[in-house]
This record gives C-alpha cells, sequence and structure tokens, in this order.
C-alpha cells in the first residue's frame, strides 16, 4: 500500500469515526447541560464552593464568575510552581528553573486552555505539579470554553430573559458528566497502546538504535495525555510532545489522538442545533466547519505530499522534523487538526514543514481556530461569524438581519465585530512589538522572513490559546513570557467577554417571527456564505503579515 493510500485510508476512516460520534455524543451534551437535576458529587461541590445551582446569573455575573474563577487558578498554579522544589515527586535537579516569569507564564497558558510551554516538560515540572496543576487545568479551562459556548448558545435559544444559566453548574457538570469519563476510556485507550503510567522520576532505561543506553524521566502521561487532546489543551508531558514514543506509541495511537481532538468539536454543532430547537441549524454550522476544515486539510497535504514543483524546496525535505512512525501525512493530518483547534499538540515540527504547509498551520488559527476549534470556544467562535454573515447579507438585500428569531442590531453587531477584531489585533501588534525591539530579534533562530514567521507563528498561537511553535525561537525570556503570557490573557477573555454580553442582548429580546424576508440559515447558500465571509475577512487581515513571512520564503 502507497503512503497515499494509506493516508487517504486514514482520513476516511477519521471522518467516519467523527460521523458516527456526532449524534449520540452531540445529544449526550445536550442533557447534560439541559438537565435539572444534579448528582451527589455536583451538589457536594456546589455546597464546598458556596454556589448556589438554582440561582442563574446574568451575562454581567457569569462573566465576573469566569473571571474570579479564572483569575484564582492562575495565582494558584504560579505559586505551586514556584514551591515545587519542596514538593514530593520533584525532579532533584530540574534542568529548566521554574522563574518567576516562566511561572507566570506556564500559569496564564494551562487557564487560558492555551499550553504554550517555554520549556521542555519532563525536565522543569515535577509529577505533582504535572498532575495537580496541568492536568487539573486541563479539565477545567476545556470546561470553562464549553460553558461560555452554552451560555450564547442559551441566548439564542431564550427569551425576554437576561439569565444564562450557571456558571458554576455548567463547568461542574462538564468536567464531571464529559471530559472526566470520556478521558478514563480514553487514558485505558492510551494504556493499552503503550503509552505510560507510572510514578517513575529517573529510571525509565532505553536503548538507542547506537546501542547505548539513555535514561529517560516516566511519569504519569497516558492520564494527562487522554484531556491534553479531548480538551484540545496540548501541553506535553516530554518536550517532544506527541511525538515521543511514551506519549504516542504507534501509527493506531496517533489515530486515537487525532480523533479525540476533534471529537467534541465536531458534535458541538448536533449540541446546538438541539437547544435552539432546530436539528437543521446543527447540521448547517456542522457543514461549514467541515467545508473548512476540509479544504484546509487537502491545501495541507498538497503541500506536504507534494512537495516538489510549486514548492520550491529541496527534494525530501518536507520529511524533515518528521517522526517515522507516522510519516508525512499522517503527520500532516496531526498538524492541521492541532491548528484548526486550540489544541497546540504536535507530532511533528511545524518548523520544517515546506513554507506553504507552515502557512496552513498559521492560517488555521488566524481563522480563529473554528473549524472546529476549540473545546467550545470553536463554537462561540463560527456563531459570531454567522452573525457578521447574517448581517452582511441584510445589508446586500436591505433588510433587518435576523439569525434564529433575533435580530442583529447595531448594538449587536458591535460587540461581534469587536469579537473578531480583538485576536488580530493582540496578534499585529505583539509581533510588530517583537520585531521592532532589537533584543527580541536576537530570540529569532533565522532571519528574513523565516524569522518573521515565527515570530508571527508565537503571537498568533498565544493569542488564539492554541500552543503550538514554530521552533526555532528563544522565547524563554522575560520579555517574550511577559508578552505572550499577556496575548493568551488578553486573546482568551476579552473575547469571552464579548460572547457574553451578546448572548445577554439576544436573551433579552422577544421571538421575532419568519417572514418572506427572512434569511434561510439552515441552507446550503448559507453555509457557504459563511464559509466565504470567514475566509475573505481573515485573508484581509492577515494576508500583509503571510507576505512577508511564509509566502516570501515559498518564492524565494
Amino acid at each position: 500500500m502507497s503512503s497515499t493510500t494509506a493516508t487517504l485510508l486514514f482520513v476516511g476512516l477519521l471522518v467516519a469515526a467523527l460521523a458516527a460520534v456526532h449524534v449520540p455524543l452531540g445529544d449526550y451534551m445536550y442533557r447534560v447541560y439541559s438537565a435539572e437535576k444534579h448528582s451527589r458529587s455536583e451538589r457536594f461541590i456546589y455546597r464546598l464552593i458556596g454556589a448556589d445551582p438554582g440561582a442563574e446569573q446574568t451575562w454581567a455575573a457569569y462573566a465576573r464568575s469566569v473571571l474570579a474563577f479564572s483569575m484564582v487558578s492562575v495565582l494558584a498554579l504560579f505559586g505551586l510552581q514556584l514551591v515545587q522544589g519542596k514538593l514530593p515527586l520533584h525532579l532533584a535537579e530540574p534542568a529548566t528553573p521554574m522563574t518567576p516569569a516562566l511561572a507566570w507564564n506556564t500559569a496564564v497558558s494551562f487557564v487560558t486552555n492555551t499550553n504554550w510551554q517555554a520549556y521542555s516538560g519532563e525536565s522543569a515540572q515535577g509529577h505533582l505539579v504535572q498532575m495537580a496543576g496541568l492536568a487539573v487545568q486541563n479539565f477545567v479551562s476545556a470546561a470553562v470554553g464549553m460553558a461560555v459556548a452554552v451560555a450564547l448558545v442559551r441566548g439564542f435559544a431564550r427569551h425576554r430573559t437576561g439569565e444564562l444559566g450557571n456558571f458554576w453548574v455548567d463547568l461542574t457538570r462538564g468536567t464531571l458528566r464529559i471530559l472526566l469519563p470520556i478521558s478514563v476510556l480514553a487514558a485505558i485507550v492510551l494504556l493499552a497502546g503503550g503509552v505510560i503510567q507510572n510514578f517513575h522520576l529517573n529510571d525509565q532505561v532505553v536503548t538507542t538504535l547506537a546501542g547505548t543506553p539513555q535514561t529517560i524521566p516516566g511519569g504519569p502521561v497516558a492520564s494527562q495525555e487522554a484531556i491534553k487532546l479531548l480538551g484540545t489543551n496540548g501541553g506535553g508531558f516530554y518536550n517532544a510532545n506527541s511525538a515521543h514514543p511514551f506519549e504516542n506509541p504507534t501509527a493506531w495511537t496517533n489515530w486515537v489522538e487525532i480523533f479525540l481532538i476533534l471529537m467534541i468539536g465536531f458534535s458541538l454543532p448536533r449540541t446546538f442545533g438541539r437547544m435552539v430547537g432546530s436539528r437543521k441549524q446543527g447540521y448547517a454550522i456542522a457543514a461549514v466547519v467541515s467545508i473548512l476544515a476540509a479544504a484546509s486539510l487537502a491545501v495541507m497535504m498538497l503541500v506536504q505530499l507534494q512537495h516538489h514543483g510549486t514548492v520550491p524546496t529541496a527534494v525530501g525535505s518536507a520529511a524533515e522534523g518528521v517522526e517515522q512512525r507516522f510519516g508525512v501525512g499522517e503527520s500532516a493530518v496531526f498538524a492541521d487538526a492541532t491548528t484548526l483547534t486550540s489544541t497546540g499538540a504536535v507530532d511533528s515540527t511545524h518548523d520544517s514543514y515546506t513554507s506553504l504547509g507552515g502557512l496552513v498551520t498559521m492560517f488555521n488559527m488566524q481563522l480563529g481556530e473554528i473549524a472546529p476549534g476549540g473545546t467550545g470556544s470553536g463554537l462561540y467562535g463560527i456563531l459570531i461569524l454567522a452573525v457578521i454573515t447574517v448581517f452582511v447579507a441584510g445589508l446586500m438585500v436591505g433588510r433587518t438581519p435576523e439569525y434564529l428569531g433575533k435580530k442583529i442590531t447595531p448594538r449587536e453587531m458591535k460587540l461581534a465585530a469587536s469579537y473578531f477584531l480583538v485576536t488580530p489585533l493582540i496578534v499585529l501588534v505583539g509581533t510588530a512589538s517583537a520585531i521592532a525591539l532589537q533584543g527580541e530579534r536576537a530570540g529569532m533562530a533565522n532571519t528574513g522572513p523565516h524569522g518573521l514567521s515565527e515570530v508571527l507563528y508565537a503571537f498568533t498561537s498565544a493569542a488564539n490559546n492554541n500552543g503550538s511553535a514554530f521552533a526555532g525561537l528563544s522565547a524563554n525570556t522575560v520579555w517574550y513570557n511577559t508578552a505572550l503570557g499577556l496575548a493568551m490573557l488578553f486573546g482568551r477573555f476579552l473575547p469571552m467577554i464579548l460572547v457574553l454580553a451578546l448572548a445577554g442582548c439576544l436573551a433579552r429580546q422577544g421571538a421575532t417571527p419568519e417572514s418572506s424576508g427572512t434569511l434561510p440559515t439552515h441552507r446550503p447558500q448559507f453555509v457557504g456564505l459563511v464559509v466565504g465571509v470567514t475566509v475573505i475577512l481573515v485573508a484581509l487581515t492577515f494576508l500583509p503579515a503571510l507576505a512577508l513571512g511564509p509566502l516570501a520564503e515559498g518564492i524565494h
């Protein structure tokens, strides 16, 4: 079987599996967030934190809860890292000291679901910090994204109310009923595939190809690997991330990991359709997501597998930085999935991709990671773009735009437009600042277009809460730790506040009955319009920067 045929089979099985779980998982998540009864463990948590599960919140109260919970999480993880030398299960001599700047960057990174790592996990973090700090945030940061997405959907579904649900209930249910049980099953599958799970610090002795022994730290990897992927987190236990054989041993575990990355994101449109009372609306959003993902994957496979011709690069260079267990094709699928979502995990080095392959990974993130995007954040991102599309369509035909029975007035449009503009502003200002400062330019391993691509990728990854790196950039400095940390914070919470404000505006409206002038938002025409508006807006925003980086490198 040729490598291309094997890759097509790999992708075909992945699509079939995602289609198979779309309805049952989407319906299950709908029941989770719509249920009225609370389990005993949930009631215990509510009493412990002093939350009233029966009290619903306005958008402002919901937003305050999100920010308060996240702030406490940042402070707790920051402190835990600084005192880890006095804790059990800690490395005797960490290769990378956990400075306050690095601890701040890491705490913000994991709380914002970015999981950017300016250090090697196995040589900087002890097992207790990995489990009680990083893995815990992998769960709750993903649950926060899902909670905000559900709040926005309630804004569309409810009428003449200021209430969007209860953040603490949504957070607890998302963690206990969705993320935790699936992660347990996924960890067992990964264990069966060879992913390690132990408390060893430095006694995993392996023999290299040269026949020499090498000591590699062990650790509780499988449990963290499962939620790292399911929650679109991406932070690896090891520096090599999912290219490390202890995290991703075989080709079939590679398939499982990609499936975990995508399964919730591709199922949430079904949850959306059930919550707004129209499965057709859910299928329309799923179609938009699928078209964008399929187009991105097609381009990625073209430029990586057919790396000669239009991509001027040395023969065979597309295999550089690729783990041979997976090959170029399957590595390209992983790279596409991890940047189309907010995962950021890698099983190959994106810095070694062809110039156009690197461009695809950046453009995936610059889309807003909506195909299907991060856990929760992808859904509310594509719904914001649907709102913008409805407004654009209304301008074209001269009618008041409506979406799901809600009028899109100037107030709603300002919130949606602000959401779209926040992240590009952070990316471009951050990149320009780094390039303008001589000391920060010295952190680039390459000069010229590729050096610009390294910096652009870093800020794109941070602001979009992805966390993958283009490599080559020395980011463990006070300036980069601070600047990228701020990019992660603003890129995560400013959009969330705008989403919740929009949800509050929508929930206060009454139902607008359909008329002959209402744009049908469940038909193929609308699906194509959303795809077109999304691509055009993102291209107009980022094309100048991409032209100076990967495009310039590609035609050099």
